[in-house]
């Protein structure tokens, strides 16, 4: 088609199924090509996602560490593990929950869900992408952050999460990916979208010496 508008516009907007956790909506829509359609999916809240990050185990270092001057030194993170019935299997992920409204602030809620699935608690979070995960049946935006200077605390799970925390070096986290032990999207999306910031600092580490 040429000169197409990439729009469809609502006509009508129904609510099918209304949850504790997310909707389900079948709108009524017209088509580019003015002719009418029906839009299933899913209305969702948005969801925030955390990768906290740690200096692995080495002798003092002579400066400052942040996420962002990582390269050279190691670095662990901090995964969660637990059921995820929908699949049926126990999967690893990065501390992430949903917002509990579409004005509940991503980096407020970031903290929490970090502080209650993992314990910890960071001095320093930085935004590093917003995605939509499934656009084609979903709204869902999820907003994904890189969490350091951490401090240990107590976990606080809601009553029907049952989760186990679990530190690794950040290159088994990306081995994990590559052999498919690792198979949720925000988690496989976060770890590379790390790897690519700390492969940048590197890069930028050898041009600085030239």
């Amino acid at each position: 088609m040429k000169n197409i508008t990439f729009f469809e516009k609502q006509l009508k907007r129904r609510e099918i199924f209304s949850g504790g956790a997310v909707n389900f909506r079948a709108d009524s829509i017209r088509l580019p090509d003015g002719k009418t359609a029906m839009r299933e999916f899913m209305d969702h809240p948005g969801a925030v996602a955390v990768l906290p990050v740690l200096a692995a185990p080495l002798p003092k270092l002579s400066r400052r560490w942040t996420p962002q001057s990582g390269f050279p030194y190691d670095v662990d993170v901090i995964l969660v593990r637990q059921y995820r019935y929908p699949v049926g299997e126990t999967t690893l992920e990065v501390p992430a929950g949903k917002l509990h409204s579409k004005n509940d602030p991503p980096a407020k809620r970031a903290r929490a869900e970090l502080r209650e699935e993992t314990g910890y608690t960071a001095a320093s979070l930085k935004p590093i992408m917003s995605f939509w995960p499934t656009p084609a049946f979903s709204n869902e935006l999820l907003h994904i952050y890189i969490a350091a200077g951490l401090k240990a605390g107590k976990t606080r799970p809601d009553e029907d999460e049952f989760i186990k925390v679990e530190r690794m070096p950040f290159k088994k986290a990306l081995r994990l990916v590559r052999n498919g032990k690792i198979r949720d999207a925000k988690t496989i999306i976060a770890l590379q979208a790390y790897q690519i910031m700390r492969t940048m600092r590197k890069s930028e580490h050898k041009t600085t010496k030239r």
